[in-house]
């Protein structure tokens, strides 16, 4: 099989069908399966999906999860199902439009020697707030990560088979897509594209969600923040040493004085701040740890159509 296109599904009942026709019309002479994953939606995105089955069996298959178990999950879970020579993941929502398949395989093919095509959505409209808080995100995480991550590229990707099979034998529970896919190397080419209009419905990917999953990325790929913890407790452990030398002279030159009483409040609230900082970043690395130890499934399915196989 040439293509596996992976399409993660959250409450994207108005979507899919039309996503189904545009890629079978974009998909002309290609042998190719679509993989739908139904990550926990509450609408009727797996009644659509399974009408698109019926009408398509040759060229559709569904995941369909137990609950929501976040794209990261239905990524791992459709690629986890992939047999074909190249595998892409393409949003449902129709903001990437489908003629770049046809442009990925293409480079993939004459190019022998790259792995990856990763699209780059340099075009987006974006808040001011917003693009800040991404170049704040992506020249920290780069500053304090070994993994190097390239700013506005999507999970928008087509890989070749090795890369697919590299990315499933990293089966960790807390999954952080973009930087799996930097951490296992291979030649990548970035390709520009244009993002388009939402069809229809909201995106769940809001400013905290936005938030939420940066802090992943740093946590995932960086053990530096507890560096930088123990640094700043040396450092201030240094300057109270130091301070307590200031006092201990003063006091015995001119003798005990009242006033300071502010300083030192505001010492100990700082102080304090800095230290529940770091029991917090600890904590943060030790639930990742306690979860991992779990080894519980990175998602669990609850139906599939077009797949002969047992559930992976």
């Amino acid at each position: 099989m040439k293509l596996n296109v992976i399409i993660p599904c959250l409450n994207e009942e108005d979507n899919v069908e039309l996503l189904h026709k545009k890629i079978s019309e974009t998909l002309t002479d290609i042998d190719y399966k679509l993989i739908f994953i139904n990550d926990g939606s509450t609408d009727k995105t797996i009644q659509k999906l399974k009408e698109i089955f019926k009408k398509d069996q040759e060229h559709i298959q569904v995941i369909n999860f137990s609950r929501h178990f976040g794209k990261d999950a239905a990524i791992y879970a459709g690629l986890s199902h992939t047999d074909a020579e190249y595998s892409v993941i393409i949003d449902a929502d129709l903001q990437q439009n489908p003629k770049y398949l046809n442009i990925m395989m293409d480079y993939l093919d004459k190019n022998g020697d790259v792995d990856i095509v990763a699209m780059i959505n340099k075009e987006r409209k974006e808040g001011i707030f917003n693009k800040f808080f991404k170049w704040g995100f992506y020249m920290f995480i780069n500053m304090i990560s070994d993994t190097k991550f390239v700013k506005d590229v999507s999970d928008f990707r087509m890989f070749r088979r090795n890369v697919v099979e590299a990315i499933c034998k990293l089966s960790e529970n807390n999954r952080f897509s973009k930087g799996i896919f930097s951490w296992i190397g291979f030649n990548t080419h970035f390709m520009k594209y244009k993002v388009e209009d939402r069809h229809s419905g909201k995106s769940y990917f809001n400013f905290w969600t936005q938030w939420r999953y940066a802090f992943r990325g740093i946590i995932n790929f960086s053990v530096k923040p507890l560096r930088i913890a123990t640094v700043l407790g040396f450092l201030f452990a240094l300057i109270a040493f130091i301070y307590m030398i200031v006092i201990l002279v003063e006091t015995l030159i001119h003798g005990s004085s009242v006033p300071g009483f502010p300083t030192i409040l505001t010492a100990i609230l700082f102080l304090g701040g800095i230290q529940l900082i770091a029991i917090g970043l600890l904590g943060e690395y030790i639930s990742r740890t306690y979860l991992e130890a779990k080894k519980r499934p990175i998602y669990v399915t609850k139906s599939k159509l077009g797949f002969n196989e047992d559930i992976l």
